[in-house]
């Protein structure tokens, strides 16, 4: 698997884990999905922090937490025709790589662990959308750093 430098718009697979899964004290996904990179930064120590938030076809309950997917941008990664978005007040947070990125397992052969790339414009939607998010104090990021637990900030 070939590890490529996140950037925003970066979609991957990885082992998502839900803020309620983590509350309830689960420390692995129950699924890999993908997820689209929204920060990335260094730290002291040379490493790079990424924060992901994931992709489903669950439609959410309140349409400020999520962002649809357009089908061209789907067809273009290689997802599949449901409808999906992106959910932008559940995120997580891991050391870069990491240990929970998967490799695409269909039709994406030499791809490794990515997708594709959102356009800008949908990168900066999904931006946006979270740190409003954050901002209003509606978004929790649970941590997934090895050997750390997972926990919600």
């Amino acid at each position: 698997m070939s590890i490529v430098a996140p950037e925003p718009g970066l979609v991957i697979r990885y082992a998502y884990l839900w803020r309620d899964q983590a509350a309830s004290g689960r420390v692995e996904a129950s699924k890999d999905r993908p997820c689209a990179v929204v920060l990335t930064t260094k730290r002291a120590n040379d490493k790079t922090v990424v924060v992901v938030a994931p992709i489903t076809h669950a439609r959410p309950r309140d349409p400020s937490v999520g962002i649809e997917i357009p089908a061209a941008a789907k067809a273009r990664l290689g997802l599949d025709v449901e409808p999906s978005w992106v959910i932008t007040n559940d995120l997580n947070y891991f050391t870069w790589p990491g240990p929970d990125i998967r490799p695409v397992t269909h039709n994406r052969a030499g791809r490794g662990f990515v997708y594709g790339q959102l356009s800008q414009s949908l990168t900066n939607r999904l931006i946006a959308n979270v740190r409003e998010r954050l901002r209003e104090g509606r978004s929790q990021i649970t941590g997934r750093n090895e050997g750390m637990p997972p926990r919600e900030s």
